[in-house]
């Protein structure tokens, strides 16, 4: 459930701030990526160390570190959910009001995500009515509110406060995200890499797709909610979270989306598969003292065409073309070809963009005409520019 989920852990400043090291260790257990985020007063009670040895990334005390200009809202976007354990009845008041008086409120409401809130207090303090005017109100707003529980609270006192014990926040956490994301209840098929066609037994015919961007693109799709199948030949930086399947070849592709392509609300075809294959394969290696063999090649299958023909009605169906002249009329071609709905574009002769590259810079054609020109960005901004446009189709087909 939480394998590949991107989780914003805000950590304020109370004494139970301690159990959420415990917390941060279970959610990193679990498969998350967890990022966490603490108040100036949560220092009192917790080493910034600690977290971050046990989270997937260094702590964030402050918005003016780090090599992020604007941390806030790009944890914020990128996230799957924002959890606060525990949460004092100053970060209550601060975020049932909008106050953004350091990184964590500033993150809690820069973010669209769903937000957990693990109150944590003293007994007067979580009864006084500006205390529950403050959790009514953010409960109202759609934030999950684990209540405390009773018991020993600091000081030697007995009461209603404490923060709730960790199996209830790790369920909170997960029925939380069980319904959210843009893409829940969908099923995404993603293809990355490049096909390997096999000359002899140790050569090939290969491109230089490293996989990179149809990796991005299922790490994405996984985060917002949808199943995914991963079809890759690459393998690196394989996304958790992902159903894998591993090929090599353009027929191995085939079978594989003839296994997974038919029941899937969106297939988006990142891989660049070759259009020819040796026509005869050699057993063994071929001996360079044999001299140069003769390759005859024949077309591979054309996968996106084969889909585009059998696309099941309300599949949402992405093509991705690499080009390196004529880019927009190549891409508008084989996006009416094919009977895609949208197309990604990239010229791999350009500096900085393509197969070897972490950035890329694409445009997205669709059929009504439209045309949007990212710019140069990192692969996993173009992922979410592209499943931005698959889920707002899905959205529409509902």
């Amino acid at each position: 459930m939480l394998a590949g989920r991107r989780i914003v852990l805000g950590v304020s400043g109370g004494i139970a701030a301690y159990k959420s090291v415990e917390l941060c260790r279970r959610l990193v257990d679990a498969g998350a990526h967890v990022t966490p985020v603490l108040t100036e007063s949560a220092l009192r009670f917790v080493g910034r160390t600690t977290f971050d040895a046990l989270a997937s990334e260094r702590a964030i005390v402050s918005l003016w570190e780090g090599e992020s200009r604007i941390p806030h809202t790009e944890l914020g976007r990128h996230t799957d959910l924002v959890i606060v354990a525990p949460a004092t009845a100053r970060l209550l008041g601060a975020l049932a009001n909008g106050l953004s008086t350091d990184a964590l409120t500033n993150v809690l409401i820069a973010t669209r995500a769903p937000v957990v809130i693990c109150p944590a207090m003293h007994t007067e303090m979580w009864e006084h009515p500006a205390v529950v005017a403050n959790v009514e109100t953010l409960r109202s707003r759609g934030v999950t509110v684990v209540d405390p529980e009773a018991g020993r609270l600091a000081g030697g006192d007995v009461g209603m406060g404490r923060l709730a014990g960790i199996e209830s926040i790790m369920a909170a956490v997960e029925v939380t995200l069980a319904g959210s994301g843009d893409l829940a209840g969908h099923r995404v098929v993603v293809t990355a890499g490049g096909t390997r066609e096999p000359i002899d037994a140790v050569r090939v015919i290969a491109n230089r797709s490293s996989g990179r961007q149809g990796h991005a693109i299922a790490a994405e799709a996984q985060r917002r909610g949808a199943e995914v199948v991963l079809i890759t030949t690459a393998e690196s930086s394989i996304p958790s979270g992902c159903s894998v399947v591993r090929v090599e070849t353009a027929a191995e592709m085939g079978v594989a989306l003839d296994n997974h392509a038919a029941s899937a609300s969106a297939v988006v075809m990142a891989a660049a598969v070759a259009d020819f294959r040796p026509v005869e394969v050699t057993s063994g290696k071929h001996k360079k003292s044999l001299g140069a063999p003769e390759i005859r090649l024949e077309p591979t299958p054309d996968l996106l065409a084969s889909l585009g023909e059998n696309k099941p009605e309300g599949q949402v169906l992405v093509g991705f073309a690499a080009e390196t002249s004529d880019l927009i009329d190549n891409a508008r071609g084989k996006l009416a070809a094919k009977n895609l709905d949208l197309i990604v574009a990239n010229d791999v002769a350009a500096p900085e963009v393509g197969f070897s590259h972490p950035t890329n810079s694409v445009t997205i054609l669709d059929t009504e005409g439209g045309v949007e020109e990212t710019g140069l960005m990192s692969k996993a901004e173009i992922a979410t520019r592209v499943v931005d446009r698959v889920a707002r189709l899905l959205t529409a087909v509902r």
